[in-house]
């Protein structure tokens, strides 16, 4: 063989040797860990491929299943060990007992599960350390997105169950503020489904944190006293509340209570709330960007954001104009007329559109006007 020959041999067997040693897709695949399966199936639904998502999100939840199962049989096994079953319910005899047998799997566990949990919470119980293995196991990301893809399809109650679930199992959750977004799409699909009744009892929770809002030393009345008393941008000068994700439940109360007719104290505090939110963060988002602006009243505020693309999405995003309308209404139907009119004035003068429509038949001749039934909540 001359040389030429035996070079392109060598590097053909270098390249075949060079493939041979790597998985290919489908292997590299099933070895992902279950968040990065979990991401997959994201892309894949982002992409509208939602039978190929819902395929990595159940993978997602199985592989993380079978990790934290495999932990617990090895944790098991050891528990069983005629020693061990004598050191009772020790945690920290039981730890010594693996560093010094080196069962290095369990050892492997445990340091798993002190990551997840803090060590403190298994109060020296090992029985409470498998317990929490055993609640590893479940996957409320992997949940929720499966709730996603039967809601993209229309099976509502199956994507409820599976809100659910994920729900149930918030504690597990990377990020625990996303409990609230799961609250959310369920009180969603409640109201979708018209179950009006179950969306208060979700949205009522959300609420819960909010710390304004559920202080029991706060009188919430006091808010439309002062609104009345001293104007609508004395107020906002007065009050602020930057929790921007509790807007959507204020909001989403207020509207319902007021479509029910008679409830119009009770849409008047939530509608009061989720104005104050919209414009406490819009007033924060302003003073970031803008080190000098001080807020003053609402038409230059309407003009401070003119210009700004993020902030007018907001406006669109919460309903703002629709939010001032509605809440005006409120008050004008628990006889505080000198704020609703104030807030008709401004959306005549500054919303445009329908709201300014509205609220200029508000002032010739002011009514209680009910919620469309096309527009819903």
């Amino acid at each position: 063989m001359n040389n030429a020959r035996r070079l392109r041999f060598y590097a053909f067997f270098v390249f075949f040797a060079c493939v041979c040693s790597f998985p290919s897709g489908a292997q590299q695949r099933r070895q992902d860990p279950w968040w990065i399966t979990l991401e997959e199936g994201k892309r894949y639904f982002r992409s509208g491929a939602y039978g190929d998502a819902l395929r990595f999100f159940e993978n997602a939840r199985e592989n993380r299943k079978k990790y934290y199962a495999g932990m617990e049989r090895e944790l098991i096994t050891v528990l069983s060990i005629y020693e061990v079953r004598r050191l009772k319910d020790d945690l920290s005899l039981l730890e010594a007992y693996i560093e010094k047998e080196f069962r290095t799997v369990a050892k492997d566990a445990l340091n798993e599960l002190y990551y997840r949990v803090p060590k403190e919470n298994l109060q020296n119980s090992s029985s409470a350390a498998l317990s929490e293995l055993q609640r590893l196991k479940n996957y409320p990301e992997a949940e929720y997105w499966i709730g996603e893809v039967y809601r993209m399809e229309g099976e509502f109650s199956i994507a409820l169950v599976q809100y659910k679930k994920a729900y149930n199992d918030r504690a597990l959750l990377e990020h625990p503020e996303f409990g609230t977004e799961i609250l959310y799409k369920i009180a969603d699909l409640h109201k979708l489904r018209r179950e009006y009744s179950e969306m208060t009892i979700i949205l009522e929770e959300i609420l819960k944190a909010d710390t304004l809002w559920s202080r029991e030393s706060f009188n919430r009345s006091n808010m439309q006293r002062s609104l009345e008393k001293n104007g609508i941008n004395r107020f906002l000068l007065l009050f602020r509340h930057n929790e921007p994700s509790m807007e959507k439940a204020h909001r989403t109360l207020g509207f319902y209570y007021y479509s029910n007719g008679a409830r119009h104290e009770r849409a008047a505090e939530h509608l009061l709330f989720a104005f104050l939110i919209q414009n406490s963060v819009i007033i924060e988002a302003l003073l970031r960007s803008e080190y000098d602006y001080t807020f003053d009243e609402l038409p230059s505020l309407m003009k401070a954001i003119a210009g700004r693309r993020d902030l007018l999405a907001y406006v669109n995003e919460t309903e703002y104009y629709r939010t001032l309308y509605y809440l005006a209404n409120s008050l004008y139907g628990v006889n505080r007329r000198l704020p609703a009119r104030e807030i008709w004035t401004f959306l005549r003068d500054f919303a445009g559109g329908e709201w300014q429509e509205r609220a200029a038949s508000q002032l010739r001749n002011p009514q209680l006007d009910p919620i469309p039934p096309n527009r819903g909540l």
